[in-house]
């Protein structure tokens, strides 16, 4: 069992940047596959990134590359989505999952997931 735990969401200008955390709990942490996705209102949740559970693979949303960078740290049960150059239409409320075997972008695979940060980009 994984608890998640997101933070890091506000209110920025287009063209500003946020760092997104999402803490986890349990001993097994490290061993899980983590993703970020988002979600606007009236649309279904979307991947943005993913990186497996060493760090060796990481893998992003065409729309987020070259912007988004996702890392880990698992010695601090810590999964890090810094977002720059951000745009209007990111504007959605961002979740953190994670899975024990799966490492993709369909967000029906990832069994645990947080509460959610919501992040505001005004033009």
């Amino acid at each position: 069992q994984v608890q998640l735990v997101e933070s890091g969401g506000g209110l920025v200008q287009a063209g500003g940047s946020l760092r997104l955390s999402c803490v986890g709990s349990g001993r097994t942490f490290s061993s899980y596959t983590m993703g970020w996705f988002r979600q606007a209102p009236g649309k279904e949740r979307e991947f943005v990134a993913a990186i497996s559970w060493r760090a060796g693979s990481t893998y992003y949303a065409d729309s987020v590359k070259g912007r988004f960078t996702i890392s880990r740290d698992n010695a601090k049960n810590t999964v890090y989505l810094q977002v720059n150059s951000l745009k209007p239409e990111d504007t959605a409320v961002y979740y953190c999952a994670a899975d024990s075997r799966y490492y993709g972008v369909n967000y029906r695979e990832y069994d645990y997931w947080g509460q959610g940060t919501q992040v505001t980009v005004s033009s």
